[in-house]
């Protein structure tokens, strides 16, 4: 395989990682009939799915079956979040991780996942043009960096040194996207994935235990009216997703991934 294929190839996986979140998105709006944005809840939903490696075309058909159940009776309330698919998309999926049982016995549900969905959109090692994801890299670096020298003042010492790192990392970053002849997008994200968790951790670990208790309070009473629907994963993985965006949300950090320019 040449430069040019392993290139056009990771723009593809990339833009399959963009497309699991942006297909959802627009099957949800076009069923329910009106533009509605995704909530934050909504958004922890997908990205759960997607860190257990429900393949794009299992959520889309629990959709789209959730919506035919809705249509054949409907009721009064209408759907306003996509956790009115959840129980649906769970089924769909337990259905088809039985089907793949001795079918690929070494494969994991993720690797089957990348498998299954391999083919969608995307002609290019880009999501995005070029001169987006440099001005995404600047801002959030500029936003880290304003975050430290705020902490820094509150006597936060290991945050602010942590702050600092993925600062410096980030501007690293910036110099090899922009000295790079074909940037590599899958790799680019992946850095930025880690910079993410090492944010991630810093905050759990800086901030009081009664505060992040508190806000995964919040985060768990935000998903009450769904908990009883959900498995029990899901449920853990979205409370989870929920709590990190309102810590991170707290200490004034950016989302750092590509997805969300």
């Amino acid at each position: 395989m040449d430069n040019g294929q392993r290139i056009t190839d990771a723009g593809q996986r990339i833009l399959n990682y963009f497309n699991y979140f942006t297909e959802i998105e627009d099957a949800f709006i076009r069923r329910r009939g009106k533009h509605l944005l995704l909530s934050p809840m909504d958004w922890a939903l997908i990205e759960g799915w997607k860190a257990r490696g429900v393949p794009m075309h299992i959520v889309l058909r629990g959709i789209e079956q959730s919506f035919d159940s809705y249509e054949a009776k409907p009721r009064r309330r209408s759907v306003k979040s996509l956790f009115y698919c959840q129980e649906e998309v769970e089924a769909q999926y337990a259905e088809w991780l039985e089907s793949q049982v001795g079918a690929t016995p070494s494969a994991t549900a993720g690797e089957i996942m990348a498998k299954d969905e391999r083919g969608a959109s995307g002609n290019g090692a880009l999501p995005f043009p070029r001169e987006v994801i440099a001005g995404h890299l600047a801002e959030s670096r500029a936003r880290l960096e304003h975050a430290r020298l705020e902490r820094k003042g509150r006597g936060a010492g290991e945050l602010s040194e942590v702050l600092a790192r993925a600062a410096s990392r980030l501007s690293e970053l910036e110099k090899d996207f922009a000295n790079a002849k074909r940037p590599d997008a899958e790799q680019l994200e992946g850095a930025l994935g880690d910079v993410e968790n090492l944010l991630d951790r810093a905050v759990r670990a800086a901030l009081p235990p009664a505060r992040i208790e508190a806000r995964r309070a919040e985060a768990a009473a935000q998903l009450e009216p769904y908990r009883k629907r959900m498995e029990r994963a899901t449920y853990e993985q979205t409370l989870d997703n929920l709590l990190a965006k309102l810590l991170r949300e707290e200490c004034g950090l950016p989302r750092l991934s590509l997805f969300y320019l």
